[in-house]
């Protein structure tokens, strides 16, 4: 599978071409980050393509889109504290500054992340860090994708 889909990733999610998805909720996709220099950053995409702002949906559809934004928030920390002793919180963002599409950040936060930076936000990690092909998603983090696809049905399935 080529990367076309990240040009459209709504689109290639709605068809089923997107290979990050780990599960479609109520109004929007669960995807994992395409990088992984904080195991399980996760992101939750909109299901409706062309939506570049919150407030351009239908209240229930907004509640329902911050309702998937807490439970991917809570599945990213009951896997990232399953898999990771040193694992602290978890930040949510919706920002929108660079990508035209309404989407919000779930990004695991850990003790062992370097001092000067642990306290800040992860957008002031150095550039290498969003480029660099150790930190590309990619088989192994196989098991990271199913413990979050995991607790995200564990969830569901007690709400």
């Amino acid at each position: 599978m080529t990367d076309d889909w990240r040009k459209d990733r709504i689109g290639a999610a709605l068809r089923g071409e997107n290979p990050t998805v780990l599960r479609r909720l109520d109004a929007a996709f669960a995807v994992i980050g395409d990088v992984q220099f904080l195991p399980g950053y996760s992101v939750l995409l909109v299901d409706e393509p062309g939506v570049e702002r919150l407030s351009e949906l239908p209240r229930a559809k907004r509640r329902a889109f911050l309702d998937g934004t807490d439970l991917l928030g809570e599945a990213v920390e009951r896997a990232c504290r399953r898999l990771d002793p040193a694992f602290r919180r978890v930040n949510l963002e919706i920002l929108g500054n660079t990508d035209p599409f309404l989407h919000a950040h779930v990004w695991p936060r850990f003790a062992w992340e370097p001092a000067d930076l642990v306290g800040r936000p992860v957008w002031l990690y150095p550039p290498d860090r969003w480029s660099d092909e150790r930190f590309r998603l990619g088989p192994r983090h196989d098991l990271l994708r199913e413990t979050i696809g995991d607790e995200l049905d564990r969830l569901r399935a007690a709400a």
